[in-house]
């Protein structure tokens, strides 16, 4: 399955002008008839209406970009990330992927706009469309960790980071008494809620949540497929560090590349090297128990790669 199947419908900010808006529905349309160069015009005609109307501007990079003019593509995803600092649709990620951005964090105001608009049919996307298997993976990773110290995979307090509809919960659930669940979409939250199995749920990034969580206060943190929207993975364990009680298990997915550092994939999420997950790991004070090569999740039929982490607070 390919990206296209698989996300959300695009999102759509109203210019608040009624025919500008028709202009870009008409120019949507088009786009997705595959005539372009029609599209791009009528959005020309609803930016003229409407000079900050983001979701133009955004959609125009994209066809410009499609038609492989780099240069007027850069200029229309800088004007749609000035017109929303929020920047919703993702424009600063598109200016990263054409070389006219560095690499930096993605925007809250992007991962919580996908993730509403996902909420409603992540499972089936997730899991039916592109095989994922992150929360089994994690689990298995555990069981190894933990069979090798020849200790019980049982955990009073676990936290589970970016948690989504509860797909990690549900895994891990017989094996935990006290699940914390944080994710900053607010309707993955809702959707998490109703499986029982979280104790507290927390609308937060996983940096945000992790601080207000109490020093030693758990005993294993769960990251299933979270680690992709995260560039800079050193405040995240740092936290994750004070957090664990000593003993403590942090075990997380992420994808990866064979380069050195981190890159932002095609699929607008960040692949750490593995050597970049060692080294980030050792820095924030965690010993890293098992580090494998493994797929949480399919693209375009083919498996996706990626990491499996495992570190304990020592």
């Amino acid at each position: 399955m390919t990206n296209v199947v698989t996300m959300p419908a695009r999102l759509f900010l109203s210019s608040g002008d009624l025919m500008a808006d028709r202009r870009f529905e008409f120019a949507r349309d088009l786009q997705l008839k595959g005539d372009l160069p029609a599209a791009a015009d009528l959005l020309h005609q609803a930016i003229e209406l409407a000079p900050s109307f983001v979701s133009a501007w955004f959609t125009l990079g994209d066809i410009r970009e499609e038609l492989g003019e780099t240069d007027p593509a850069i200029a229309a995803f800088r004007k749609a990330y000035a017109a929303d600092p929020d920047d919703r649709h993702g424009a600063s990620l598109r200016l990263m992927r054409l070389g006219a951005a560095p690499l930096a964090a993605m925007t809250q105001g992007y991962v919580q706009a996908l993730f509403d608009q996902y909420a409603p049919r992540f499972e089936s996307a997730l899991v039916d469309d592109l095989g994922y298997r992150g929360p089994e993976l994690l689990f298995r990773a555990v069981l190894s960790v933990r069979a090798a110290a020849r200790k019980p995979a049982f955990f009073r307090r676990a936290i589970d980071l970016g948690c989504g509809t509860g797909l990690a919960a549900t895994a891990f659930a017989r094996e935990v008494d006290h699940f914390v669940g944080i994710d900053l979409s607010p309707r993955m939250i809702e959707r998490a809620r109703t499986t029982g199995f979280y104790a507290e749920l927390a609308v937060a990034d996983m940096v945000e949540g992790l601080r207000s969580r109490p020093d030693a206060s758990a005993d294993l943190i769960l990251a299933a497929d979270a680690m992709v929207y995260v560039a800079d993975l050193s405040p995240v364990l740092s936290e994750a560090n004070r957090v664990l009680a000593a003993g403590g298990l942090l075990a997380f997915t992420t994808e990866t590349h064979a380069g050195e550092g981190v890159i932002l994939g095609e699929g607008l999420r960040y692949a750490h090297a593995a050597s970049h997950v060692r080294a980030a790991v050792e820095a924030a004070g965690l010993k890293l128990s098992l580090l494998e090569d493994r797929s949480a999740r399919n693209e375009d039929n083919m498996p996706v790669p990626g990491l499996v982490a495992v570190a304990a607070q020592t």
